[in-house]
């Protein structure tokens, strides 16, 4: 999907894609915001306690960081939404900021859905999603099994992209086309 043309990353995306993207980010920047709550198990993976055998020492740290960490979380879900296309399906460009923040805004959004989908280290995506389509295909699971997956393709592109050297692949860079795309998340 991310393609690499000297320092500039680039994609294409469809209306489906980029509408659920815009929605992702939006709901991190919600959860930072106006629904930041200490004692949602998102929240508590997001900002984890430094020093989990140390309260005290872990509440001192938060009154000096929380708020920065927050404004970077909330900056780098902007940077999504910022880069995406106004209305439809487009191209995205990203320079190496806005492809590091891109990379640190999907990784927040994939860690909130994988704590709302109780996904562990050990869990295979594949076998909760098939398990979750026989159920019942229809389910906000498969929907959000599938949006999991998809986010993690998006992030593992995007980190090839950027750790690439052109040429690496044996061709020139960005080619315009969504041919290798990959998503069969369904997304």
């Amino acid at each position: 999907m991310f393609r690499r043309a000297g320092d500039i990353c680039t994609a294409r995306f469809s209306p489906e894609e980029v509408k659920v993207l815009r929605q992702v980010a939006t709901e991190v920047v919600a959860l930072l915001t106006e629904g930041f709550d200490r004692d949602d198990p998102v929240v508590e993976r997001m900002f984890p306690d430094v020093y989990p055998d140390d309260q005290a020492a872990t509440v001192d740290l938060r009154r000096y960081t929380d708020g920065d960490l927050k404004t970077a979380k909330i900056d780098q879900a902007g940077a999504i939404l910022a880069a995406l296309p106004s209305s439809g399906g487009g191209d995205v460009t990203l320079d190496e900021e806005s492809a590091e923040a891109w990379l640190r805004a999907l990784t927040d959004v994939r860690l909130a859905i994988g704590t709302r989908l109780e996904v562990r280290d050990d869990t295979d995506l594949q076998d909760e999603l098939d398990e979750a389509v026989l159920h019942d295909p229809t389910s906000a699971r498969v929907g959000q099994l599938s949006l999991f997956a998809y986010v993690g393709f998006l992030l593992e592109s995007l980190l090839e992209a950027m750790t690439t050297t052109v040429g690496d692949r044996g061709d020139s860079g960005y080619s315009g086309d969504s041919e290798d795309s990959g998503d069969s998340s369904g997304a």
